[in-house]
């Protein structure tokens, strides 16, 4: 017998780019192909306004092809290090060059820059920072040896996922969390029994990646007093936020970060990341100078053919030129890195039609960054999930190149919406309920390409979208001209917050029905956190800089609407024990062998339904393991939705066993009525959702 040996799990080897400590020293290389000359500073300190050594590098010694590097023997883990680069500028190649101007690296694995979220001291509005100890310097960090003892690989497949979007900084920042450490990578550790709680698998959380929370403090008018709050504007893309930590100036975010996907593993809950390779906090011409617009300007980004305007297809100032294959490089490092280094479980993309476009801007049938996300090794066991379509126009849903990739379904978000608000068919609903095979039933693909949500970040809450008409973005100074104006809500008579009873009953049964629907349908469901206790940003759809009240989740409001949590949490929990609703294919709609079919819909008197009229509609969902696609049996289950304005009652179809049905869910305030022989018939309160259960009798075995 050979001898076994202990062996340890192996670690990644590094990208070839940013500071590594080696033996004797630390190791620099950093990407630029049009710069003639490049300087490495180092620093002491944080705050050190002049470096304590600084290099130039020998394109002859120093440059191996457009890689420039330099080993230090003197460096140290724990200093902190900038770069200065010379080469063309202001003429029609779009080159920006300025040696006087301090680059961060990209590849910088943590970033020292304000010590707390908020802190603006010493800046002037307006001014633009090219050096000091105002600008973001990049930290080098040692393996920290940090301990994933306890870790585990959870990969929860998509049709049992339940997506729970989040801020960091948002959900824990309001004095009512309770929190520690408010607004930080700990606070969210301290709400993991809540998420247990409500039943929640994957947390969504908005940008972590270093961005610049007061950049609109530059523009030197009536919005300098707000912040950058959702952080859709990245400054370093390796580097976790260091203001969503409790300290920061030495790396500790990237160990503050760890401890929380740790913790959220050993929970059984995914971390899944918002990620922004679409544009970068450096915006438009003009605009901050961080680093890769003094780095190769042409190459990160897409340029307009007089090389002096950027390509602005994010509405954001400038476009990331995702397919060139440097910038393809870039990002497939990142992506790898967070999940290696940092153990994340997938990752959302920002405006992810932008990677589907070419050098040109034109929008390519097989996008190559997004062919090697879906196909790359280290990614193929990670969520990738899309919001395909852009601030130019383009909108991919249901189109978006890759199978391997889910999408954000924007089209369910509108119909679910119009549907109880009147507007849109019965077809149309059945459609989206069925994990829109409009869009996705084709070949390899199942209804978990779709990716739901009634609510996200970027509109009006659950609780907004029943209580106002008209979006309230006065806080943002821009004349209430930025936001949505097609948001399909309904305020139910009154304006905003009202202490009618009748009306708070209206909006309580419609949240409670459009919560229904989205755990009801098939695809991947994705919940705003906070929708489930009834949220209010005060009426805004748009509260990307709004650092305070607006946006941070109120957790009193839990105490007061305890019973829309409550309604939630059995939600979700009726969800996770019925496969019939976690379906990896889609319905047939046919029976076989005069078996019952997987799906059968019914008008009120259970005949086939008229689709291009009514307010009611039913559908008979077969447990069966053939029906289901399933290795178990489940329920049979009778889902009744009514957006009409009077009671209906409804035919239930019998039983092949004579059973009769139970209720399992409804969002009448007191259950409905059962009528008829063999409880045969069920009355259904106006605007309401009512779920009925057959529990199939197992066969004995002789």
């Amino acid at each position: 017998m050979k001898k076994k040996h202990h062996v340890i799990p192996g670690v990644p080897v590094p990208v070839p780019y940013g500071a590594h400590v080696v033996e004797h020293g630390v190791h620099f290389s950093i990407f630029s192909r049009h710069a003639t000359r490049v300087w490495l500073l180092l620093f002491a300190h944080a705050d050190d306004e002049t470096p304590s050594e600084e290099f130039e590098l020998d394109p002859e010694r120093n440059r191996l092809g457009d890689l420039w590097h330099l080993h230090v023997p003197t460096a140290r883990p724990g200093q902190y290090y900038v770069y200065r680069m010379d080469g063309p500028r202001d003429g029609p190649d779009g080159h920006a060059y300025d040696p006087q101007q301090w680059l961060l690296d990209p590849y910088a694995l943590a970033v020292a820059g304000q010590e707390k979220w908020g802190d603006h001291e010493g800046i002037t509005p307006g001014q633009v920072i090219r050096s000091g100890r105002l600008f973001p310097k990049g930290i080098i960090l040692k393996e920290d040896g940090f301990d994933w003892s306890g870790d585990r690989t959870l990969r929860v497949p998509l049709n049992e996922s339940v997506i729970y979007e989040a801020s960091v900084r948002g959900y824990t920042a309001h004095a009512s969390a309770g929190a520690r450490h408010p607004g930080t990578y700990r606070a969210l550790i301290d709400k993991i029994p809540y998420l247990q709680e409500l039943g929640v698998t994957t947390l969504e959380l908005l940008p972590v990646q270093e961005f610049n929370e007061m950049e609109l403090l530059w523009e030197n008018g009536s919005r300098r007093h707000l912040r950058n709050f959702w952080g859709y504007s990245t400054l370093a893309f390796f580097a976790p936020n260091g203001r969503f930590a409790c300290a920061n100036q030495r790396g500790e975010q990237v160990r503050e970060f760890k401890e929380m996907v740790l913790a959220m593993h050993r929970a059984g809950i995914e971390v899944i990341l918002d990620v922004v390779f679409n544009h970068t906090a450096e915006g438009g011409m003009g605009g901050q100078t961080f680093s890769f617009r003094g780095i190769d300007n042409t190459i990160y980004y897409m340029l307009e053919d007089d090389g002096q305007r950027y390509k602005n297809f994010t509405g954001c100032g400038n476009t990331v030129n995702g397919n060139h294959p440097v910038a393809r490089d870039f990002i497939l490092h990142c992506l790898r890195y967070w999940v290696l280094h940092m153990r994340v479980d997938g990752f959302r993309f920002d405006l992810a039609t932008i990677l589907a476009r070419g050098q040109n801007g034109d929008l390519l049938a097989n996008p190559p960054v997004i062919e090697q996300i879906a196909e790359d090794p280290v990614l193929r066991g990670v969520k990738i999930i899309a919001e395909a379509w852009d601030a130019a126009g383009a909108y991919q849903v249901g189109s978006f190149p890759s199978e391997r990739w889910s999408e954000w379904n924007g089209r369910y978000r509108d119909d679910m919406r119009k549907f109880w608000l009147g507007s849109a068919s019965l077809s149309t609903f059945a459609t989206r309920l069925c994990g829109s095979p409009d869009l996705y039933d084709r070949p390899g693909q199942s209804p978990n390409k779709s990716v739901n949500y009634i609510a996200a970040h970027d509109g009006f809450t659950l609780a907004d979208m029943v209580s106002y008409n008209h979006k309230h973005n006065q806080a943002n100074c821009e004349d209430n001209r930025d936001g949505d104006n097609h948001n399909h809500s309904h305020n139910f008579g009154h304006e905003g917050p009202t202490a009618h009873p009748g009306i708070r009953a209206q909006r309580l049964r419609r949240q409670k029905n459009l919560l229904a629907t989205l755990f009801l349908s098939q695809g991947v469901p994705m919940l705003l956190g906070g929708d489930e206790f009834g949220r209010t940003q005060q009426g805004s759809n748009n509260a990307y800089c709004q650092d305070n009240d607006i946006s941070w989740v109120d957790w009193d409001f839990l105490r007061r609407h305890r019973s829309l949590y409550d309604f939630t949490r059995r939600l979700i929990a009726f969800r996770a024990a019925h496969p019939a609703l976690m379906r990896t294919r889609f319905f047939s709609g046919e029976a076989r062998e005069g078996d019952e079919p997987d799906i059968r819909w019914c008008d009120p008197a259970g005949d086939a339904p008229d689709w291009g009229q009514g307010d009611a509609l039913a559908c008979r969902l077969d447990g069966r393991p053939e029906c289901i696609g399933a290795d178990q049996s489940d329920d049979d289950l009778y889902v009744i939705f009514n957006r009409g304005d009077e009671p209906l009652e409804f035919a239930l179809p019998a039983n092949a066993d004579d059973r009769p049905w139970s209720l399992a869910v409804t969002t009448q305030d007191s259950p409905p009525v059962f009528s008829g022989r063999a409880r045969s018939r069920l009355t259904v309160d106006a605007q309401s959702v009512t779920v009925l259960t057959h529990s199939r009798l197992k066969k004995s075995s002789k």
